[in-house]
């Protein structure tokens, strides 16, 4: 009693094609269908853009890395031992 039988999704369909008319759905259709497309470039934009950006860091990080190590190479490090 809850659900509703297949005739009654018929009917259904047959009072939006009466009210919406052919033309406006398929319009409606297309509209979706380009925001699904939209929706998914978009998607894949936003991917490469995240790759470029965890790109730029890892290098950033090993410039770093490199700078340390060289500004740690002009460091001179001595041990002092205590004369008796």
């Amino acid at each position: 009693m809850g659900g509703m039988s297949p005739i009654h999704w018929v009917i259904v369909l047959a009072v939006v094609l009466l009210v919406f008319g052919t033309k406006k759905l398929r319009n409606i259709g297309s509209d979706m269908g380009a925001a699904v497309k939209g929706f998914k470039d978009g998607m894949k934009s936003g991917d490469k853009e995240e790759a470029s950006a965890e790109a730029t860091a890892a290098t950033q990080q090993v410039t770093q890395s490199a700078h340390a190590t060289a500004q740690e190479a002009k460091t001179v490090d001595v041990a002092s031992k205590e004369v008796r």
